[in-house]
């Protein structure tokens, strides 16, 4: 016959060693184990919060691109916002080469999420290693005109040319991935769950929110960083070699060009604007 606590708390018992042990405290369920390439998804977004990376990163460079080419009608005037621009955009450019880079490279590792998404359409797949690598001839010559300054080797026609090439290509890529970023660009802002089969993406898409954002950011602030410590390098581009704000005369033995009235001469950036034509 026994009853209750006959034995006294059998926790405290010695153990077949003579060591008496603790009493544990009541631990909570357990969280299920997820692999690494789970937990990696739940962090950054997966692939459906790289496509997201990529629109927004997208839909920025679109708008800081289209001053960047009003600039280009008058860069003579325009040529200080055009030279910070330019800097300015090498930061959310290498973001944008970075998500697409990523996204090739993760889709033929075999990765299975970016598997399923699929790869884009055959034309676009073709076109994208052209526009990186006209992208890095626009910006690298750029960058190669604002150290060595003008007339210093063939940087300037190799950013024109670049350019014009780039300019073609990239208004198909645009005309192509427009349509999605409205629906994208909301998703994000909402913080869609979606529905249904779709919903567990979705979550993955939203547990990448934060980190999206700091890397937009992040980028951001590295291109500004590099416009504000390059902008002195713009001087040299001006005809008498110092900033237009600082001119007063013109400098000893550059001759003003004259505008075709007698006893008039052109504006200094009227006459920037003729020698970056040429």
């Amino acid at each position: 016959m026994s009853y209750p606590d006959q034995y006294g708390n059998r926790g405290n018992w010695p153990d077949s060693q003579g060591a008496r042990r603790r009493p544990q405290p009541p631990q909570g369920p357990q969280q299920p184990w997820q692999p690494q390439s789970a937990q990696r998804a739940a962090r950054f977004g997966g692939a459906e919060g790289n496509e997201r990376l990529t629109a927004i990163t997208g839909s920025l460079l679109l708008i800081l691109l289209a001053v960047e080419g009003f600039t280009i009608l008058r860069v003579g005037r325009l040529l200080t916002l055009h030279f910070f621009l330019g800097m300015l955009l090498l930061g959310p450019v290498a973001l944008k080469a970075g998500s697409v880079i990523y996204r090739f490279v993760r889709y033929y590792a075999g990765s299975a999420p970016y598997r399923r998404k699929g790869p884009p359409a055959l034309l676009l797949r073709l076109l994208g290693p052209v526009i990186i690598l006209l992208t890095a001839g626009v910006f690298g010559s750029g960058v190669l005109l604002a150290v060595t300054g003008p007339g210093q080797g063939p940087w300037l026609l190799l950013h024109k040319a670049s350019f014009i090439l780039w300019f073609c290509a990239m208004a198909i890529h645009v005309l192509a991935y427009v349509p999605r970023l409205p629906g994208l660009l909301a998703a994000e802002a909402r913080g869609d769950t979606g529905a249904g089969r779709h919903a567990r993406r979705a979550m993955e898409a939203l547990g990448g929110r934060g980190t999206r954002l700091a890397l937009l950011i992040a980028s951001l602030l590295a291109g500004l960083v590099i416009a504000l410590l390059t902008l002195h390098l713009e001087g040299q581009w001006r005809p008498t070699g110092i900033p237009v704000h600082l001119k007063r005369l013109p400098a000893p033995g550059i001759r003003r060009r004259t505008s075709g009235h007698p006893g008039r001469s052109l504006p200094d950036d009227d006459r920037l604007e003729a020698d970056v034509a040429q």
